[in-house]
């Protein structure tokens, strides 16, 4: 999410744990009270690596990669793996008494084939879990594991596997830049009313590995991106859903921008990231986001094609899917996929629209 990211899109999780009631706040329910949970505060310092883990306090999170690869014929794919973690109630505890629910997601994109799975898993029993350091996530046999010795960044070196009836991949993760912290210092706003959540990202990945589709392996690489997101209300009641972008310019420049839209003018917040990894946020009098083509996808008008200005940073871009059919078929849908992007630069990402 963003807002990627979540796919950002921990949504699956919120509902399958909201009652019907709580869809009407928000996308998903997102919107809906914080029910006792603990709520972000500005000017917390995020730790590292205890905030690689879970937060079982907060009522909603989410561990998302996305990467954008290439094989050696210079064939484009994209690859996602999520792991989201929603609670019923605060805390956590031992055997089924424990309240949180955890949701993966996979996916592999083609020019013409979306492929997706879905698993659902209990905490509290090792069915699925994240530990910190040395950082683990899982679900079932669904890994995204670190190699780093202790002492150093647990996210340095990622190895990422998941797979589904007609597909599978185990990609590799080596960051050659420094995490990066999204909003004020890791607090990102996300509606003019307050809500917010803690939000941090890798976007520095290099990628190797292989994937799979009906039986045939593939070897590729190319660059990825991982979020790190957690909140307890991450929309306001009125915020139907969002999209998200995450840029990897051809310069080494990053960016990340996110709208979510209500029914007034919406929220926008984005982030340009240096190559060195500095980083400057932007609010919505810095960056544009206009759509500019809609495709029927899944039976609905969506947009596929953006344009998107940062005059601060001389940057004109216009956006196009790797397949405009990227249609993630899970308990929640929403639209995830790779995009690339030309003007005046260009590069590659991942675009992510929920509440369509």
């Amino acid at each position: 999410m963003n807002g990627r990211k979540s796919a950002s899109v921990l949504i699956a999780a919120a509902m399958i744990c909201a009652s019907d009631q709580t869809f009407a706040q928000g996308f998903a329910g997102l919107g809906s009270d914080a029910q006792g949970f603990a709520i972000p505060e500005r000017g917390t310092a995020l730790s590292f690596p205890t905030d690689h883990g879970a937060h079982p306090d907060y009522r909603i999170e989410w561990w998302y990669v996305t990467a954008n690869l290439k094989d050696e014929d210079g064939k484009q794919y994209g690859a996602q793996w999520t792991l989201f973690r929603s609670a019923l109630a605060p805390g956590d505890r031992a055997g089924f008494a424990d309240p949180q629910i955890w949701i993966g997601h996979a996916a592999i994109t083609t020019q013409d084939h979306q492929y997706v799975a879905e698993r659902l898993g209990r905490g509290g029993v090792g069915q699925a879990g994240v530990a910190a350091a040395p950082f683990r996530a899982w679900l079932d046999d669904w890994r995204m594991e670190g190699s780093e010795p202790t002492g150093s960044d647990a996210f340095g070196n990622l190895s990422v596997s998941a797979g589904g009836p007609d597909f599978s991949y185990t990609l590799d993760l080596k960051a050659d830049g420094p995490l990066v912290l999204q909003g004020d210092n890791g607090f990102s706003l996300k509606s003019a009313n307050g809500q917010a959540s803690y939000y941090y990202s890798q976007p520095f990945y290099k990628v190797a590995g292989t994937i799979t589709t009906f039986g045939a392996p593939i070897k590729v690489t190319g660059k990825a991106w991982l979020d790190r997101e957690w909140s307890s209300q991450p929309l306001a009641s009125n915020q139907t859903g969002w999209d998200w972008f995450s840029l990897h310019l051809n310069s080494g420049d990053k960016l990340m921008a996110f709208r979510l839209r209500d029914d007034k003018d919406g929220f926008i917040s984005a982030n340009w990231i240096s190559a060195d990894g500095r980083t400057t946020p932007l609010s919505k009098d810095d960056v544009q986001l206009e759509p500019t083509r809609k495709a029927t996808v899944d039976g609905r008008r969506m947009p596929v094609e953006w344009r998107i200005r940062v005059p601060g940073k001389s940057l004109d871009i216009t956006t196009k899917p790797l397949n405009e059919q990227s249609w993630m078929a899970t308990s929640t849908p929403y639209w995830e996929g790779p995009i690339n992007f030309t003007g005046s630069t260009s590069g590659v990402g991942y675009l992510e629209m929920t509440g369509y």
